[in-house]
């Protein structure tokens, strides 16, 4: 078996990984359901998203000078890592890596929401960061069904960044 898992690409491991959690919380959530009757409630609350990448510092600065997220200390300040706060206690962790095998699909990506959508297309242009809406139109903004409008963006390592507009009480 091991054979097999060292000859599986990273990116199908990942996809298997996350897999496995939505199994989990499906049918565990399922099974929980059916003990006591009732659907439960874990109370979750969104804490961080990862992403791994080369050149730290060059894809560190994007999020801190272009998206203007704030620096944040990793607990235990080790290298090959930088933290940034996104709201609240929301974060973005970036781990450094020499060899990553990546896919950068514009289906797997961040999304912030901020209701200076506007606001921050004039700051993206004045850095002449390239941005589009979801089909891929340059310099174009998308308008979904549901009145939220939305761009994207990548990173200097290609991980696509979506920024909208919706409301979040």
């Amino acid at each position: 078996m091991k054979s097999k898992e060292k000859s599986m690409p990273w990116a199908t491991k990942r996809k298997l990984g996350v897999l496995g959690l939505m199994v989990l919380f499906l049918f565990g959530g399922t099974l929980l359901a059916q003990e006591d009757g009732q659907s439960p409630n874990f109370g979750f609350q969104y804490d961080h998203y990862s992403l791994i990448v080369k050149d730290l510092a060059k894809t560190g600065a994007f999020y801190k000078n272009v998206l203007n997220l704030e620096e944040i200390p990793h607990p235990s300040a080790p290298s090959g890592f930088r933290w940034f706060r996104i709201h609240g206690n929301s974060q973005l962790h970036l781990i450094g890596k020499d060899s990553v095998a990546m896919e950068h699909s514009k289906s797997v990506h961040l999304c912030l929401a901020t209701q200076r959508l506007d606001e921050l297309i004039a700051h993206l242009r004045n850095k002449e960061i390239p941005f589009s809406d979801w089909p891929g139109k340059a310099n174009a903004v998308t308008l979904r069904a549901d009145g939220v409008r939305q761009i994207y963006v990548q990173d200097p390592e290609n991980n696509w960044v979506e920024i909208n507009d919706a409301v979040h009480p």
